[in-house]
């Protein structure tokens, strides 16, 4: 499609200084493929060659799709120029390697949860012989990276204890670090602190590092993070689902988490964001930001998906238990390869694995 057909009358005209723009990608595709307007998409496989605009003002939300060209020609106009130049320019610049991982091709995140509680494999690996060794088949199965949890935060979970929390994922942490890349999946400074400390190369909070000592104990490590969007305790959390633009709004409070952490000395080249399926959200909610999902490479970060065998998929589907959601789960991950989604979080590693290496065969 050239890059008139693209012009859209709809683009909003004379709005206030104060309301806020973003911006989503569209029209992503091979860059073998690509018409030579096309832009990289974060520095991956793909490109994209349209956006869409939303403009924010006085609680309402104004969208409009259109060529790049047109929205940068509308911004000159509005005299928002440097804005939308900035946005652009967070969601094509190349995203930088993490714990020796570079994100030019999707990535796997293998989920091992060592708790008796846990949604979907809960019990499975409660003790840390029997966990370490799904751990390595999770890296032998493709896993480029192993994330270890050990308190369920599923909706209405109760807490752990930090000392159970600890002696639960430690000796796991200290059992994988030679076989694969280890994220420590705690919202608690002091299990962040000794894993990180014990060889875990990247922290991943569903609180966003909200909790106290969180972004020090980060920090004073050097080591990358994960920032979900997680406002809320999983207590209450499937309570607090009040939004306006649920999208925009997980965006909004990711953007100031990232603030937070570039002010407590953690570089934004060592964060990636995940948007919090399930987290905080109905299943609509959900299913809202998954399809809007490559909005938040406007955050100039990796964007991590967790969608796996997540109760939404039942909610839009057919209310199937936990195993029965394996088809959704794989759907998830084939739209956010196709959104240029850099790491996929996953219970299914090999099912995803294979999924990955035929979208590939397909379309890069």
């Amino acid at each position: 499609m050239s890059d008139k057909n693209m012009k859209s009358p709809a683009l909003p005209r004379g709005f206030s200084a104060s309301a806020k723009l973003y911006l989503k990608p569209l029209g992503v595709m091979p860059a073998n493929v690509a018409p030579p307007e096309a832009l990289p998409l974060a520095g991956g496989p793909l490109v994209f060659n349209a956006l869409e605009v939303a403009v924010r003002v006085d609680g309402r939300t104004h969208r409009a799709t259109a060529s790049i060209a047109n929205i940068q020609d509308w911004a000159a106009a509005e005299n928002r120029d440097a804005d939308v130049a900035h946005l652009l320019k967070q969601i094509t610049s190349a995203r930088t390697n993490i714990a020796g991982l570079d994100f030019s091709q999707p990535r796997v995140m293998g989920i091992l949860n060592v708790t008796p509680d846990s949604f979907h494999d809960g019990g499975l690996d409660a003790d840390a012989a029997s966990a370490i060794a799904r751990g390595r088949a999770l890296h032998e199965a493709g896993a480029h990276i192993v994330d270890v949890g050990g308190e369920s935060t599923r909706p209405g979970a109760a807490p752990v204890p930090e000392n159970e929390e600890l002696a639960r994922v430690l000796p796991v942490v200290e059992g994988l670090t030679d076989a694969a890349v280890i994220s420590i999946d705690s919202r608690r400074a002091g299990v962040l602190s000794r894993c990180l400390e014990q060889g875990a190369g990247l922290a991943n909070d569903v609180h966003a590092l909200t909790g106290d000592g969180c972004l020090e104990a980060v920090a004073q490590a050097n080591a990358p993070v994960i920032l979900m969007h997680g406002p809320a305790d999983p207590t209450v959390m499937q309570r607090d689902t009040d939004y306006t633009d649920v999208s925009l709004e997980t965006w909004d409070w990711l953007a100031g988490r990232i603030k937070a952490c570039e002010d407590a000395g953690i570089s934004a080249k060592h964060i990636l964001v995940d948007p919090g399926i399930g987290f905080s959200k109905t299943a609509e909610q959900s299913a809202r930001v998954l399809g809007d999902i490559a909005l938040y490479h406007s955050l100039g970060c990796a964007v991590v998906l967790g969608a796996s065998r997540k109760s939404f998929i039942a909610g839009v589907s057919a209310g199937e238990a936990s195993e029965d959601r394996l088809a959704g789960s794989i759907t998830a991950v084939n739209y956010a390869l196709s959104q240029g989604v850099q790491v996929l979080r996953v219970h299914d590693v090999a099912q995803t694995v294979q999924a990955i290496a035929v979208w590939r065969s397909l379309h890069c």
